[in-house]
């Protein structure tokens, strides 16, 4: 098993994951809504599935909302 972070928490994984694998392991809702950054950078949507997380990793799911009135 290995120690990632996700959104701030420590969780424990098997390896090997990716990013993908991740998203589904943590039951995201409307990943297609979603953007994701590993180490502080994103994550190019088209390259989850080959991002593999290793040790330490810090990824966080981010949604994007709009909306309001100014």
């Amino acid at each position: 098993m290995a120690k990632i972070y996700v959104n701030g928490d420590l969780q424990e994984v098997s390896l090997p994951i990716n990013v993908s694998e991740l998203i589904k392991q943590n039951d995201v809702q409307q990943p297609e809504m979603v953007s994701v950054q590993v180490n502080e950078e994103f994550a190019e949507r088209e390259e989850w599935e080959s991002i593999q997380l290793k040790e330490g990793d810090k990824v966080d799911f981010l949604y994007f909302m709009g909306g309001g009135t100014l």
